[in-house]
Order: C-alpha cells, then structure tokens, then sequence
C-alpha cells in the first residue's frame, strides 16, 4: 500500500472506530493481523484502545504482539482491566514476561487478580490512565501537559503520587487557577478517599455519598494508585426500578 492510500485508510479506519468502535472491531477481526497493523498502528493510542477494547481476545492480542513493545504496553495499560486480563492470557508465556516487565507491578498484579473480582467489582469497572504527577513536580508542569490534551479530555482531577506509585493526594483541575505555576504539586494537594478493587459497586455508592464528590482513586492494599472510578461509570442498583417499569407495576 503506497503512503498517500496507506494516510487516507488510516483516516477512514479513525473515523470508523470513532463513529462506532464496536463494528470497527467485528470488521478488523476479519482481516489478517498484517493488514489490521497496517489500518491502526499509525493512530492515536486512544483510538487504537478504543478498537481493542471490544475485540475478540485472541484477535486483539496478535495485533498488540506485533506492535512495539513501548506502544503496546502503554495501550495494554489503558484497555479495561477485564479486556487487559484477558489478553494478558492470550499471550505466549516469554511475551507475558517482556510486556509484563514493561507494565507496573502493580497494574500486573491487578490483571492476575482480575478473575476473581465480580462483575459489579472497583477492580472491573475503573478506569486505568489516571494523569498522575509526583508530589515534588512543580504545577507549571502538570499545567503544560494538560494544555496537550483535547479539552473533553481534561480531568476532573490529578492525582499525585510518590516515586514508588503511592497515592499521596489529588488536585482538582478546576483549582489549578487558584496556585502559581511554581507550586510544588505536594504542597497544594488535597488527602482523598480512596476505594479497593475487591470493592463492589454497592460499597462504591456509599463511598460517594460519603464524600460528596464524583471521582475516587483507586489503590492496592500498599496504597499505590491502580486508577481511578467515576461515579457516572457505576452501573444503576440492581433493585433500582426505571420510571416506565414502576408505572407497569
């Protein structure tokens, strides 16, 4: 494929993915793994996560072995954990071993631990690319970053860790206006509520309702950050009734 069509299928196969990441991925499945690196390794890490997401495992896991170690971890880590975990199986043993190396341990570990969590579980519903910065950075960095990205892609808060990945507090974008650009992050940080993976979706609500706030970190039994859980990503009680059933009723 010369470069000229090689540019405008990768555009085409982007707007795809964008328009309905589901299909895209039934369609890709049906090419040879050759065939669909050549459609998606030259886009965006999101792009290409939101297409491997709901792919079949053993298809998802050809196409991110044959990706550079760098990008297919980095894309690995920002899958759903259940996707992620299963692909994780998909892999060769000395493959499981190089990716692995190349992922935090903690995020390693979680994805071993990921068949044993329910299906309502912390552990299967957050979301594992927190923007992270550590506690000695100064807020002039982390705002430079945040200027890279989309603006439906700012978050809602940062999290701030220590060289080892403990979570030590959080800042709230919306707040970085209120500090210089000189501050060092640890020193404008506020202390947060945290939730386990093991916790499930019940125990998440009250959490919530606790805390008054939509967003909570993530975090191992050593405290390190493992992601973070939005509110709005917990599905409804199980005995929450809709509007229409209750007037059925």
């Amino acid at each position: 494929m010369n470069s000229p069509m090689h540019a405008l299928a990768g555009v085409i196969t982007e707007k795809f993915i964008a328009a309905d990441p589901a299909a895209a991925a039934r369609a890709l499945e049906t090419l040879a793994t050759h065939e669909v690196l050549l459609l998606i390794s030259s886009l965006k890490a999101q792009t290409i996560v939101a297409c491997l997401n709901p792919m079949a495992p053993a298809k998802a896991a050809a196409v991110l072995r044959r990706l550079p170690l760098k990008q297919a971890s980095y894309i690995l880590a920002r899958l759903e954990v259940p996707q992620a975990a299963r692909l994780m199986k998909e892999f060769s043993a000395p493959y499981r071993e190089r990716i692995g190396a190349a992922l935090e341990p903690a995020f390693v570990e979680l994805l071993k631990q990921a068949g044993s969590y329910a299906p309502d579980s912390v552990g299967l519903l957050m979301t594992t690319d927190p923007i992270t910065v550590r506690t000695e950075s100064k807020l002039a960095a982390l705002i430079e970053r945040l200027k890279t990205l989309p603006r439906k892609k700012l978050p809602a808060v940062c999290f701030v860790t220590a060289k080892d990945g403990e979570l030590k507090g959080v800042i709230r974008t919306a707040e970085l206006a209120f500090y210089t650009p000189g501050s060092v992050c640890g020193s404008v940080m506020s202390p947060s509520a945290v939730l386990h993976p093991q916790q499930d979706a019940q125990q998440a609500r009250q959490a919530f309702l606790k805390e008054q706030t939509d967003i909570l970190p993530v975090t191992d039994e050593k405290n390190v950050l493992l992601g973070f859980l939005a509110k709005q990503n917990l599905p409804p009680p199980a005995d929450k009734k809709s509007f229409w059933k209750r007037l059925a009723d």
